[in-house]
């Protein structure tokens, strides 16, 4: 039987790149979120996905998730993002609230939800998609900083509270990634300021690079854990440090 893997915000970016790459791979694959109508065009283009409509901030929605499933062998909690860059004396708490509701309390949602059957599966794999903001703190970007923070640290919790069960506990955190959304909402949709994020750094990772390095971790031997991968492009070493042409 074919290995499940379920996908979240798989609608745009890391998500969609990665639910195509697992596709490749030979699972069948949950591809989960929001946006109904980008995920069915997904499906159609590519045999092996299955669309679901899914909002990882509602309780009911994760669990007619669960519900729906057969079995569940890969989690790839990718759904997540960043609104504002106003530094945190002027930070809106509704931005702040969001952030944390969507990366931290979603993650925690879909986690608790599917957990049972990635352990039914005899050899689960529970892969959180951070980020380098979770390690590194900077200016303006206190909530995002805050919300990542606090998902590198329910991974690592979650490895040592299922240490000796059949499930691998995988964190994947890339540094400077160029997709069509992110920078795009974290600046409300100013797309000039946005893209000045990435102006004049050579070759920033696409989402097919973070895909290739989900896969790349979920395929392993099952006794082979990657705790955390840390994924940047050549040009950037280090949060304050990048290169530009």
């Amino acid at each position: 039987m074919k290995r499940t893997a379920v996908v979240t915000g798989a609608s745009s970016g890391i998500g969609e790149a990665t639910a195509r790459r697992l596709a490749a791979e030979g699972f069948d694959v949950v591809a989960a979120a929001r946006r109904g109508k980008r995920l069915d065009a997904l499906a159609a283009e590519v045999p092996g996905i299955r669309p679901v409509i899914l909002d990882v901030t509602s309780q009911e929605s994760v669990d007619e998730l669960a519900a729906s499933l057969d079995r569940c062998d890969v989690l790839v909690n990718n759904a997540g993002g960043a609104i504002g860059l106003e530094p945190v004396a002027s930070g809106k708490v509704t931005d702040w609230q969001w952030m944390y509701d969507v990366n931290v309390l979603g993650t925690l949602r879909v986690t608790q939800a599917l957990l049972p059957r990635l352990l039914a599966s005899g050899d689960g794999v529970l892969l959180m998609l951070t980020s380098v903001a979770g390690f590194v703190s900077y200016e303006g970007g206190g909530g995002y900083n805050a919300a990542k923070h606090a998902q590198t640290s329910m991974t690592e919790v979650l490895r040592l509270e299922l240490v000796g069960q059949p499930i691998r506990i995988v964190e994947v955190a890339p540094g400077m990634v160029h997709t069509e959304e992110f920078s795009l909402n974290r600046f409300r949709g100013d797309s000039a300021a946005a893209d000045q994020v990435y102006e004049g750094v050579p070759d920033p990772l696409s989402a097919d690079d973070v895909a290739d390095a989900v896969a790349w971790c979920v395929t392993r031997p099952a006794h082979v854990n990657i705790d955390r991968l840390v994924i940047r492009p050549r040009a950037q070493a280090a949060q304050h440090k990048v290169h530009r042409v």
